[in-house]
């Protein structure tokens, strides 16, 4: 491992820094981390992520220095088996799964992680939508399988959280290079309102509001209620919904939202947030491209670590997110990437797309077991 150390400074992008230095085996030295803030250092969220992170690998090594500003990251070798971690609530479990997301199929053993925390909040992915959007966009790269799946036991809102999540996914070898740049037209919208310590009709409530927005574009509409009971719903009161539309293509685009906190900002009424939901999936599908908003890099991430073949993948406008992604493949894995922006074809097709293409790295799984 005598890969040279990758520098940075800030606190920004942390996920994306260690999951790419583990993949890579490049050690990574971050500064300056919120060096200048009334209360310095790693955030408690970001050091239960590196906990994470230790607990799925074998070997890692990890400095951080006494006020917490500066980390190093020795990465060991992805081990997997089963994991059970307890995320800090101040971020949901949709903050550390995305980082298992990308792990998951180069590790020596399939994981089967069991996660508890927060289920849904207004800052990450909700683990339901992860579930509808980033494993079907999984098995397009040639992951998948009976062990791939996604489970909510327990749902929990901020702040008291509660909530249960258990994600298994299989190893594989390498990764399949693929060519989405079709992503159809959007064939049905299917979602999941769901209310916890709330009374259960509120779940109904944004249903209709959601559908009296949606119904107006196109009949095949179905939106599930879950309404969770007793040790199910967590330790503290919520409602949200979110929202997937699926075209002819296979692709998915999601929007979703949560309410506020007890106690945090003003109260939102569930026909509201049924509507601006709504309208937030319409924004998403006007984006368009072959992967959703949230799932850019994980799409762009699994291109670079294909086999040494070309992928292409149609996206909508960039994310400031995905952006600093595409610089960060660029100093682990000197990965380019050719970017082509793409018109719509008639006018109301939606907004501009870009069209990425890449030349994957041919990284396999050396440490996956043979049988």
């Amino acid at each position: 491992m005598a890969s040279s150390c990758v520098s940075y400074e800030g606190c920004n992008f942390f996920r994306q820094r260690l999951v790419l230095s583990t993949l890579s085996g490049k050690p990574v030295k971050i500064r300056k981390i919120r060096s200048k803030d009334d209360n310095p250092g790693l955030r408690d969220f970001e050091a239960s992520f590196i906990r994470l992170m230790d607990k799925i690998t074998n070997g890692t090594r990890i400095e951080i220095n006494e006020t917490g500003t500066t980390l190093y990251f020795q990465p060991g070798l992805l081990y997997g088996g089963a994991v059970e971690h307890d995320c800090n609530f101040q971020r949901s479990i949709g903050y550390y799964l995305e980082a298992l997301l990308a792990l998951a199929p180069f590790m020596k053993n399939p994981l089967k992680a069991v996660l508890r925390g927060v289920t849904n909040d207004q800052k990450d992915p909700s683990v339901d939508t992860l579930k509808a959007t980033a494993i079907p966009l999984m098995k397009r790269f040639g992951i998948d399988g009976e062990g791939l799946e996604l489970k909510v036991l327990r749902r929990g809102m901020p702040p008291g959280g509660g909530g249960e999540v258990v994600f298994s996914c299989p190893v594989r070898r390498f990764i399949k290079p693929v060519q989405l740049t079709d992503p159809g037209k959007v064939k049905r919208i299917r979602g999941m309102a769901f209310s916890v310590r709330v009374s259960p009709q509120i779940a109904n409530r944004i249903v209709d509001s959601a559908r009296s927005i949606l119904n107006q574009f196109i009949p095949d509409i179905y939106i599930y209620t879950d309404h969770m009971k007793g040790a199910n719903s967590g330790k503290s009161p919520g409602f949200g919904l979110s929202l997937i539309a699926e075209t002819t293509n296979g692709t998915f685009l999601s929007a979703e939202m949560a309410s506020n906190p007890p106690g945090q900002g003003t109260p939102i009424l569930p026909e509201e947030l049924g509507k601006n939901c709504a309208k937030l999936l319409l924004e998403e599908i006007y984006r368009g491209g072959c992967v959703d908003s949230i799932n850019q890099s994980l799409a762009l991430l699994y291109m670079t670590l294909g086999q040494q073949d070309v992928s292409k993948v149609l996206l909508g406008p960039l994310s400031p997110y995905t952006i600093e992604f595409l610089r960060h493949l660029r100093s682990f894995f000197q990965t380019m990437f050719k970017i082509e922006t793409q018109k719509p074809e008639e006018d109301g097709k939606g907004g501009e797309k870009v069209l990425m293409t890449c030349v994957g790295v041919g990284y396999t799984n050396l440490s996956k077991t043979l049988k």
